[in-house]
C-alpha cells in the first residue's frame, strides 16, 4: 500500500530530497475534483535523474496545472526564492502556466513581503490564464517536450529588460566639455600658485 502512491511515477523519489515524496504523497490523496497548491524549491522544476522522470510523468499525466515562482526572502527560516506548483486531476487542457512573480514585493527589514496588489495580480492572472507581457505565459505541452520537461521559469518568461541604448556622440560631447573644464581650472590652479610663489 506504500508503494502504490509512487509505483506509477517510474522511479522513486530520491532519499535525499523529499519533495517529490511529498508531492507523489500529496497527488495520491488529491480527489479528482480537487486543487492542490504545494509551495516548494526551485530544484524541483529543474532537477534531473528520478525527480525528472517524475516530474515528465506528473506532465505526461497531466497533473501539474500552473508553476508560480515567488520572491527570494519570503518565509522564515530559508532566504531561497520558492515556487508554488498547482495540481489538478480533472484538467481537460493540456498547457501549464507559468507565472513569474518574483520580481514583484515589498522590501522588508528581516523579510520580503507580498502585498494584497501582488497577491491579487498572481490570483488574477492565474484565474485568467493568459500571456502577461514579462509576468505569465501559457505553455504548451510541445513548448515543454521541447525543453526536456524542465520547468525553470525563465524559459517560458522571458523579464529581460532592455537596457537603454547609449548616445555614444553625446558621451563624446561630454567628455571633450569636461577636458575643457579641467584645462581652465588646471590653468586657474597653475595661476594662483604662481601668484602665491611671488608673494612668497
Amino acid at each position: 500500500m506504500k508503494r502504490q502512491r509512487f509505483s506509477d511515477y517510474g522511479k522513486l523519489a530520491p532519499a535525499s530530497k523529499a519533495d517529490y515524496a511529498f508531492i507523489l504523497h500529496s497527488l495520491y490523496h488529491l480527489n479528482t475534483e480537487g486543487t492542490m497548491a504545494i509551495v516548494l524549491p526551485h530544484g524541483v522544476l529543474f532537477r534531473g535523474s528520478g525527480e525528472g522522470k517524475i516530474r515528465e510523468t506528473i506532465i505526461e499525466k497531466n497533473y501539474l496545472d500552473a508553476v508560480i515562482g515567488l520572491p527570494a526572502n519570503l518565509f522564515y527560516g530559508t532566504s531561497i526564492p520558492t515556487t508554488i506548483l498547482v495540481f489538478k486531476k480533472n484538467r481537460t487542457n493540456r498547457d501549464v502556466l507559468f507565472i513569474d512573480a518574483s520580481n514583484e514585493f515589498e522590501k522588508g527589514k528581516n523579510q520580503n513581503n507580498l502585498s494584497e496588489e501582488h497577491i491579487a495580480k498572481i490570483i488574477d492572472t492565474y484565474r485568467n490564464r493568459v500571456d502577461v507581457e514579462k509576468y505569465a505565459h501559457v505553455a504548451s505541452l510541445e513548448e515543454i517536450k521541447e525543453n526536456d520537461y524542465n520547468l525553470n521559469i525563465p524559459r517560458y518568461v522571458d523579464t529581460f529588460e532592455e537596457e537603454e541604448e547609449l548616445d555614444l556622440d553625446e558621451i563624446n560631447r561630454m567628455i571633450e566639455q569636461d577636458n575643457r573644464d579641467i584645462a581652465t581650472l588646471e590653468k586657474e590652479i597653475a595661476e594662483q600658485l604662481a601668484l602665491l610663489v611671488v608673494k612668497l
